[in-house]
């Protein structure tokens, strides 16, 4: 990681900070989608949390914006507390949810905090004069951050959503109106995720132009603390609500394998053998039918509401 520091902060609402970040050096090119990773302290101790690029300013800095969570480890507590002067380190960009170029229509979703990579893409797309929709909902008109900013650029093309009103995004109708090729993009909550998945299943459109995005903080029950048994090691691990599962095994000595850690590439699932409450899913690894069965669960973002779960680390 490389030296930055904050340049300047403000609020797009009452709980989403748009952060503008300057790098040492400067931050090269980036794509529609990248990330930026940031250095963070998380109860005492460094850890990193990845954040979109919304894009670069002219000074070439970079900015991006994070939402202030109830339920926060600890990240965009710390985000949150960052003022102009502020030094953090950096490293990226670096792009998992890039554009496919040259399709004929494309589809943006987001989901609240969700913006922040679709916002990038539509950008991009209106400069290249592409085909394209954005379907932004929020749970309410007052959560939709950079309305202004997308209303100026995607003009008409934009439609939102406010869930207090009753509005919700009808993916089936929205897919059934999509070119043939054409690609949908997605960044949202885990249940916004689960329902564009179901409805792309459902309309026959090939998974491979369904591409999303996850942040990894929202699931079905509320963020609570579990325990985790291991009887293999004999070992039983609080979970607390501030700490993923994941992260309570490494702390504990555990040996878990992970890459992505944000419940996509399905590296670290664990067998269940049992467990004392609701296991709440927060992965997007999974398909319905294997969260149903219970077989295993993503430790890097899954969860237990209720009291513990049994579980398995064979060839671990």
């Amino acid at each position: 990681m490389s030296a930055a520091r904050i340049v300047a902060v403000r609020d797009l609402t009452e709980d989403i900070r748009l952060l503008e970040i300057l790098r040492e050096g400067g931050f090269g090119s980036s794509s529609p989608g990248a990330h930026l990773e940031v250095g963070v302290v998380v109860d005492g101790r460094a850890d990193t949390r990845a954040y979109s690029i919304l894009e670069a300013t002219p000074e070439g800095a970079v900015r991006i914006a994070v939402k202030r969570l109830k339920t926060s480890r600890g990240g965009s507590a710390y985000m949150g507390s960052l003022k102009p002067g502020d030094r953090l380190r950096v490293d990226g960009p670096r792009n998992h949810f890039p554009l496919t170029p040259g399709l004929p229509e494309y589809l943006l979703i987001a989901g609240g905090i969700g913006i922040t990579p679709i916002y990038a893409h539509a950008q991009a797309l209106a400069r290249a004069g592409a085909e394209f929709r954005v379907l932004y909902a929020a749970r309410s008109r007052a959560d939709l951050a950079l309305l202004e900013e997308l209303q100026a650029t995607v003009g008409e093309r934009l439609h939102t959503f406010a869930s207090d009103q009753g509005q919700r995004v009808d993916f089936a109708a929205e897919f059934a109106a999509l070119a043939p090729q054409a690609q949908a993009y997605v960044c949202g909550p885990i249940g916004m995720l689960e329902a564009a998945k179901r409805a792309w299943v459902a309309a026959a459109r090939p998974m491979h132009e369904l591409r999303f995005e996850t942040f990894g903080a929202s699931g079905h029950w509320p963020t609570c603390a579990f325990e985790a048994r291991i009887p293999r090691l004999g070992k039983t691990i609080a979970v607390p609500a501030t700490q993923t599962l994941l992260e309570a095994l490494e702390a504990a000595g555990v040996e878990a394998m992970s890459d992505c850690r944000k419940g996509e590439c399905g590296l670290c699932a664990l067998p269940i053998l049992a467990v004392d409450g609701v296991v709440d899913h927060r992965d997007v690894f999974f398909n319905d039918a294997e969260k149903a069965a219970g077989g295993k669960l993503c430790a890097c973002v899954s969860r237990v509401y209720g009291a513990s779960v049994t579980l398995d680390i064979a060839g671990r």
